[in-house]
């Protein structure tokens, strides 16, 4: 490292296991880590946007993030796209609307800690609130879509014939004389009024839409929560409308483990809000790596390669783990090893047999520094029952 330049040193500093790998990685595995500080930033007037396709981490086949920022009262413009929208609030607050194809509106304020789910083809937009706006994370069950090319409003009009739009309206022409000539995309706008007169001048004969398309995540009551952390899952068993996607989001402790699992029926998207960690992934035949990440950094994991998370820094890890199903499931190696016979797996890995009898035989998910682990998380904080959404 002597002869990097600053830079390169800094980011060596910031990989170490990249740098000087544990000696259980072996092999050539394909990078599962990119960052959005790397991802080119569209800035407009009002904000800005970045995201991450496969056209960065080409392992991201399932799912593509976007990173996106707005002032107070600028708008993510009227829009709808052909894969599902999934958001987290990062921080501020918003309002978000949309309507469904039977002319049902919806429309609310969503804040820190809240999701969002717009099925494929549903029309939204999203404008920031007071006191300083927002930003959040978009996630699109498509790796490779672009939140460059969505279908906008002001576009699509700007591309259609004045006469077809007169037509269309029953309106002159001239009405359209001031609709933008290119599309708006990210703009500053006022401050809308309250929720409730708004949702009053939107709503139709047809009322709401029957399932709301916010969720407010971290109001939840942690499905896992004990001395090595705590988890929040939501699938479309929780959060109806979400059919296509699922979210565990994980908070470790310092010290912590996202226990050794794999998911069976997907693929993982990752994104690391807070704080640093380490991953490795095994992928079979005897290879492995470990990369370390931080806020900002997305990570990815091919369906049922195993894995574990682990907190290297000295305050709490959160990251989210984005699933392209309407069911989260996992399968832990603590579990499994729990509900075989002992004497099977003593055979295979050698292991003292009061050790085997000691594993539990209730998911645990989150796992302290062992030397707290034994006592003071025996019988607490364990995944409830049903909570897993086993499918």
């Amino acid at each position: 490292m002597n002869n990097e330049d600053p830079a390169a040193a800094r980011r060596s500093a910031k990989n170490p296991d990249s740098w000087i790998p544990p000696r259980s990685d072996a092999g050539d595995v394909d990078s599962f880590k990119y960052s959005f500080t790397q991802a080119h930033n569209r800035i407009s007037e009002g904000g800005w946007a970045r995201q991450v396709t496969v056209r960065d981490l080409p392992i991201s086949k399932t799912i593509a993030g976007v990173n996106m920022r707005l002032d107070k009262g600028a708008i993510r413009e009227l829009h709808w796209h052909a894969a599902a929208e999934w958001a987290y609030m990062l921080t501020g607050n918003a309002r978000i609307t949309a309507v469904d194809s039977q002319g049902r509106s919806f429309m609310n304020d969503v804040g820190m800690g809240d999701i969002w789910y717009f099925p494929s083809g549903i029309p939204h937009s999203i404008q920031g609130l007071e006191p300083d706006g927002c930003e959040f994370l978009l996630a699109f069950d498509d790796g490779a879509f672009s939140e460059f090319d969505t279908f906008l409003i002001s576009d699509w009009m700007s591309h259609t014939p004045r006469e077809v739009l007169a037509k269309n309206f029953g309106v002159p022409e001239s009405t359209f004389d001031a609709v933008p000539k290119h599309e708006l995309f990210i703009f500053a706008a006022q401050v809308p009024g309250a929720l409730e007169e708004d949702r009053e001048a939107a709503i139709g004969p047809q009322g709401m839409v029957p399932d709301s398309f916010s969720y407010r995540l971290l109001a939840q009551k942690p499905d896992v929560r004990n001395t090595g952390g705590e988890v929040r899952i939501a699938d479309s068993r929780r959060f109806n409308v979400s059919a296509t996607m699922a979210v565990a989001h994980v908070a470790l402790r310092a010290g912590g483990l996202r226990e050794l699992h794999w998911h069976p029926n997907a693929d993982e998207w990752q994104y690391y809000v807070r704080g640093k960690g380490r991953m490795t992934v095994f992928t079979g035949g005897g290879k492995a790596r470990t990369m370390d990440f931080q806020a900002g950094d997305v990570g990815y994991i091919p369906q049922s390669l195993p894995h574990y998370v682990e907190n290297t820094g000295g305050g709490d890890l959160e990251f989210l783990e984005l699933f392209k199903s309407g069911c989260y499931q996992d399968i832990s190696l603590a579990l499994w090893m729990s509900h075989l016979p002992p004497g099977l797996v003593q055979k295979h890995l050698h292991l003292p047999p009061e050790m085997l009898k000691g594993i539990p035989k209730e998911k645990v998910v989150t796992r302290p520094l062992w030397s707290a682990s034994r006592d003071t998380d025996r019988g607490q904080g364990r995944l409830a029952q049903g909570a897993a959404h086993a499918c």
